[in-house]
């Protein structure tokens, strides 16, 4: 009879060692799915601005261009070469891109907005489109929606 108890509580345990693991197999699944979403999320668009800088670093400026959406043969309607050359040129206020830093990246629904520092008070921001890619100035610091409304709450306090 010394065996007959020996047994008991044992699947009870397996059972209650089971399921610890699968509970925190997957909040731990969750967790680095959500930590990659928010670290990989805008690596594309953000990846795009950083090819920009290191365009103009290497002063291909048709290249850099054609990041724009424009290319030098066909330029933009309101956007020429030469207007690009102005902005971002030698001659530009901001001739030495090695001096630009990511000050601060905003996650917009339809892109991103990357905030250039060059110098304190001295920034640019520029917008990429999450579709084609396509950088450009932005108007605002901040994500807004048709009506020009903030729509990002904290975006409000963090400027």
């Amino acid at each position: 009879m010394a065996g007959y108890l020996d047994s008991y509580g044992v699947s009870d345990a397996k059972r209650e060692k089971n399921v610890k693991r699968w509970v925190f197999g997957v909040v731990g699944a969750v967790l680095v799915g959500l930590f990659a979403y928010w670290f990989l999320h805008d690596f594309r668009e953000k990846r795009q601005v950083s090819l920009f800088l290191d365009l103009l670093k290497e002063r291909k400026y048709d290249d850099a261009y054609r990041l724009w959406g424009c290319d030098p043969a066909h330029p933009c309607r309101d956007y020429n070469m030469q207007k690009f050359m102005e902005d971002w040129g030698p001659k530009s206020p901001h001739p030495d891109a090695s001096k630009a830093h990511v000050r601060r990246t905003r996650s917009c629904d339809a892109g991103i907005i990357q905030i250039l520092e060059y110098a304190p008070g001295d920034e640019v921001a520029l917008y990429v489109d999450r579709a084609q890619r396509q950088i450009g100035f932005s108007p605002f610091t901040y994500c807004v929606d048709a009506s020009g409304r903030n729509t990002k709450f904290w975006d409000i306090f963090f400027r």
